[in-house]
């Protein structure tokens, strides 16, 4: 019990001597997140592959860094990729 109190006073004391700061965090499992209906591409198909399946991208970016990533987005994914191959795709939020 005493244990309880000192933590307490303590952080008491520390609250006012530094402003306050509160706001909510909204974590989402990486796991969760794929809970769409959107179709994305596998990862390690070809540039080519995703073109046939998928179409024209909206946009594109890149190539930029070493290794070379460009990104292709179309209106409910952006993909990316490593030289010619996808290595990430991700839905955009609703």
């Amino acid at each position: 019990m005493n244990k309880l109190a000192v933590l307490l006073l303590a952080g008491g004391l520390g609250l006012g001597a530094s402003p306050v700061i509160l706001a909510d965090e909204v974590k989402v499992p990486v796991g969760a997140q794929k809970q769409s209906n959107v179709e994305i591409p596998k990862r390690g198909i070809s540039k080519s592959q995703v073109r046939k399946k998928f179409g024209e991208p909206s946009s594109v970016s890149g190539p930029v860094g070493q290794p070379p990533i460009t990104t292709w987005r179309y209106n409910s994914m952006t993909v990316y990729f490593e030289y010619n191959h996808v290595v990430h795709a991700v839905v955009h939020a609703k």
